[in-house]
């Protein structure tokens, strides 16, 4: 089965596979610079894919095809590029290594069955990398590994190589090892040419291919297969190839194979190993799914013939065609010209209210990068996309109408940078309204907020490369916007006990208002809200007008006081007042109330309280003294902390939110990009008064 291909190499039409083993879903996983890009291309290339292989510095690439990753010289969305090799279809899906786009790692981890993790041979393994590392083991993801760029000038893979398995663990091995005229094949015991190894490249490689069967055969089904080959019987190749499968697909054991994307080296290789020694979509478990009730479903499998059930695990917009969403099929087939239901659940918190939709699927594409290539269906452990398909959004489950499901969602990063956006014009405002609406429901990392005192418009965003992207995305859908600093709402206090009256009397077209009140107030702990009381004697205010004083004191409280902030943490009691028989209203005690605050406030100290958060923040242990000092410069009250995996510390803490407003940027300056953290609101505290110089 293959696939035609114009004179520049790219194919004319997608390829259809209609059985899941024949599907291989392999996420390229690693640091940013580590060449996952660069390799995706050479494979391509070296598949037929396209006719010659892409450049990241000119932009040329089929993956990093958004205006954004080229401009920022790396990947900043995941992209998926299919080839065919052995009859085996592979969806290469090249992710961001980059910190700030981990929301788009783990949506390709969501629609990949195993991944690649592309290291520098150049670059060692610094605690970004590692992270990522972390990334896959929490979802369970089956890896190998790469080691790449053998052609720089700093190149060592027997020091990667062992940086990697210091890193990662015993499991790490090479498949392959790189000498001066190609590859020494440990398996079957092969030289650079293919032909037998020598006598002097078989003692080369004799104590790597040891230790590399052992780890193999460790993982085998077939219990005997250990104590044969530990009695010195030779194991045939193709037994050890086939075990190699299960030992990658159990989790426990990574295979390395070395590569270089420039010279070609270990390309075909690699390719072989994709299609031999890495998991099926039939190997893989499928995530949990209920009914949109939230009732459980029975179980599903990777089936062509099952019900359908896929997943949008990418949303982008594109100029011509608009919505574009690419979907993982776990169950049955999506076929064109049918009828979908499309279901989203559980991320009301990022702006994606719950919905159950269906929709018709006119189309259906294999993508190859930003090419949309049609084809007649797309079975059960596939890769494709769909387009116009108006409701869905990233995260969303896709299925039968007649049966429809809810697939729980993958775990989504909290965006913890704000960014204030403003438009220059009023059609500049619709503009971004209907893009940020685009970009919020295709970016499940991304949040938009209308801050109801600040008025301002902030874009919750993972750091500083994320909140670049989302911009530069507004302005090229043509929506001029500036920037301008995040302002903390902040809150208002009496600092001590005052009084205050309200006199609120007017005679117009007679309809007199007549309304008089007198209040004391006095402050109350943090975090006590507001507290009103009546002690009114001799029915100075009449019972119908005392809810109207505190309705108008409760108005004035929002509004607030000196500077604007709502006032918070108050008892205010009403100890007098007068009335008028006919003039006396509702709506003229509530403006009495207001008045008697305001009028107090006159004659008290005001203090302003200013938001405190409580944050967790996980980082290496070789990071511990400069965070530390760096939440002391924050004003940052330490509560404690926790080790929670082996080299690693979290930091209990509370921090004024002023002074976390570019904490995301400097927390990774600090730490390498190894640091996280999580923010929640706790309290509110007196805001420090400035001294005097």
């Amino acid at each position: 089965m293959g696939s035609k291909h114009s004179e520049h190499g790219q194919p004319e039409s997608g390829v259809a596979v209609s059985d899941p083993a024949r599907v291989r879903n392999i996420a390229l996983v690693g640091p940013s610079g580590a060449g996952k890009t660069t390799l995706t291309e050479a494979l391509l290339a070296a598949a037929g894919v396209v006719g010659r292989a892409g450049s990241v510095p000119e932009g040329t690439t089929v993956c990093d095809h958004d205006p954004a990753a080229v401009r920022q010289q790396r990947s900043v969305g995941l992209s998926v590029a299919p080839l065919l090799h052995d009859e085996v279809k592979v969806n290469l899906i090249d992710t961001p290594g980059y910190a700030d786009f981990v929301g788009e790692l783990r949506a390709g981890l969501r629609a990949a069955d195993a991944a690649l993790f592309v290291v520098s041979a150049a670059e060692g393994v610094d605690a970004a990398t590692t992270t990522l590392w972390a990334e896959c083991t929490a979802v369970g993801m089956p890896r190998a590994l790469v080691i790449a760029r053998l052609d720089h000038a700093r190149a060592d893979f027997a020091a990667e190589l062992a940086a990697c398995q210091d890193a990662f663990g015993a499991g790490v091995l090479p498949v392959y090892l790189p000498v001066a005229d190609g590859l020494l094949a440990l398996i079957t015991q092969r030289g650079p040419t293919g032909a037998p190894a020598t006598p002097a490249e078989l003692a080369l490689m004799a104590a790597a291919r040891a230790e590399l069967l052992e780890g193999i055969i460790a993982e085998s089904e077939d219990e005997s297969l250990m104590d044969r080959y530990l009695a010195g019987e030779e194991i045939d190749p193709a037994t050890v190839i086939a075990d190699l499968e299960t030992a990658v697909a159990r989790g426990a054991f990574h295979p390395v194979f070395p590569v270089c994307a420039v010279t070609g080296l270990g390309l075909t290789q690699l390719l072989d190993a994709l299609t031999r020694a890495f998991p099926s979509p039939l190997e893989h478990p499928l995530p949990m799914v209920t009914d949109p009730d939230g009732h459980a479903h029975a179980g599903l499998t990777a089936d062509p013939d099952g019900p359908l059930a896929a997943e949008v695990v990418r949303t982008a917009v594109d100029s011509y065609v608009g919505r574009v969403s690419l979907v993982r099929v776990f169950s049955g087939t999506l076929r064109p010209e049918r009828a979908v239901h499309v279901s989203g659940h559980g991320l009301a918190d990022r702006g994606h209210e719950d919905h159950d939709t269906d929709e018709r699927v006119a189309h259906v594409y294999s993508p190859l990068g930003a090419t949309l290539r049609e084809v007649p269906f797309c079975v059960a452990g596939d890769l494709c996309a769909v387009t116009k398909v108006g409701s869905a959004e990233t995260g969303d489950t896709v299925s039968a109408p007649e049966d429809p499901i809810l697939m729980a969602p993958w775990a989504m990063p909290e965006p913890m940078l704000p960014i204030a956006v403003t438009a220059k014009t009023r059609s500049d405002e619709d503009t971004m309204s209907r893009n940020l609406s685009r970009l919020v429901a295709g970016d499940p990392t991304l949040r938009m907020e209308r801050n109801a005192e600040t008025h301002q418009l902030v874009l919750w965003c993972m750091g500083e490369a994320h909140a670049d992207v989302v911009l530069d995305r507004l302005r090229t859908g043509g929506a001029e916007v500036d920037t301008e600093p995040v302002r903390v709402s902040l809150r208002e206090t009496f600092a001590a006990r005052a009084r205050g009256h309200g006199r609120h009397v007017k005679q117009s077209g007679g309809h007199g208002q007549y309304a008089v009140c007198d209040i004391e107030v006095e402050p109350l702990p943090t975090g006590s809200g507001f507290e009103f009381v009546d002690r009114v004697v001799g029915g100075s205010v009449p019972h119908q007008f005392i809810g109207s004083v505190e309705k108008g004191v409760r108005a004035q409280l929002d509004r607030g006081l000196r500077d604007g902030h709502p006032v918070v943490d108050i008892r205010v009691t009403l100890i007098d007042g007068k009335s008028h028989s006919v003039d006396s209203s509702d709506a003229a005690f509530q403006t009495a109330g207001s008045l008697a605050l305001r009028d107090a406030a006159e004659k008290s100290r005001i203090s302003l309280l200013e938001p405190i958060d409580k944050v967790d923040i996980t980082i290496p242990d070789d990071h511990l003294g400069t965070v530390l000092g760096d939440l002391s410069s924050r004003r940052g009250r330490v509560l404690g902390t926790t080790t929670n995996s082996p080299g690693h510390t979290t930091i209990q803490a509370e921090v004024p939110a002023t002074s976390l407003l570019r904490y995301p940027i400097d927390l990774r300056s600090q730490t390498s990009g190894a640091g996280t953290f999580t923010r929640t609101f706790s309290h509110f505290d007196p805001l420090p008064t400035p001294q005097p110089a």
